[in-house]
């Protein structure tokens, strides 16, 4: 659809005067966000294979560093020790 153009003259409107309080002030500068930390959470089925497949050693350092399952495997394989002699 075409509109007609008119040629008639525009009215111009004077601005009003800027008031001191009305003027621009420049944003303050972004403060920087601190670093994202991520956290990774195994499933069930990931710990059991990692927990399975870590060796003697792993285990034996992780249950000096307070690990409970660590320790209760080095206890259920040192009575498996002792109940095979």
């Amino acid at each position: 659809m075409v509109n007609p153009v008119s040629s008639a003259p525009t009215q111009v409107q004077p601005q009003a005067a800027v008031q001191p309080s009305q003027t621009r002030q420049p944003a303050p500068a972004a403060t920087p966000k601190a670093a994202v930390n991520d956290t990774v959470q195994l499933s069930n089925t990931a710990k059991i294979v990692q927990e399975t497949t870590e060796t003697q050693a792993q285990t034996a350092k992780e249950a000096r560093s307070g690990d409970l399952q660590a320790k209760a495997l080095l206890a259920r394989e040192a009575a498996a020790r002792a109940g095979t002699k």
